[in-house]
């Protein structure tokens, strides 16, 4: 009857460790393996330790800030694309990117103020410029802004 206290790994699954420094009959005595002193003979060395020149990490710059990481990205449309639209229609995100406007419907749209428009629209986006809001309430439409 086999019982748990008999269970043994599988041949091969596990590897007997190399003692180091226990004699000249282990083959690992005396330096045990790490030659004869120097740098490497003796306790660790970092891993980013690169020979006494100046490291990596001081090297390279780290001054200055960025916004390029926290600023908000939009695409953009300008006023005067919004032409091909129909009368009173209101112009959504989706309806943007079937006509080609935008790439992804999930990403934010800014309307830009380049260009002219004249038919009264709904235009809903998440951000307009003050141009292109006069621009659309002044052809008899309205600018709604999404969350």
């Amino acid at each position: 009857m086999r019982r748990l206290q008999h269970l043994t790994p599988a041949r091969g699954a596990t590897k007997v460790s190399r003692r180091r420094g226990r004699g000249r009959g282990s083959c690992l005595g005396g330096t045990s393996g790490k030659g004869h002193k120097g740098q490497r003979a003796r306790a660790s060395i970092h891993p980013w330790f690169e020979g006494g020149q100046m490291p990596i990490q001081r090297r390279m710059s780290h001054k200055g800030f960025n916004n390029a990481r926290f600023a908000k990205k939009y695409q953009e449309v300008n006023v005067g694309s919004l032409e091909r639209f129909s009368a009173d229609t209101v112009v959504t995100p989706e309806m943007l990117k079937t006509a080609g406007l935008i790439s992804s419907r999930f990403r934010k749209v800014k309307i830009l103020g380049d260009g002219e428009l004249a038919k009264a629209l709904t235009v809903v986006a998440h951000a307009f410029t003050r141009r292109a809001a006069e621009t659309i309430a002044a052809a008899g439409g309205t600018a709604e802004e999404l969350n």
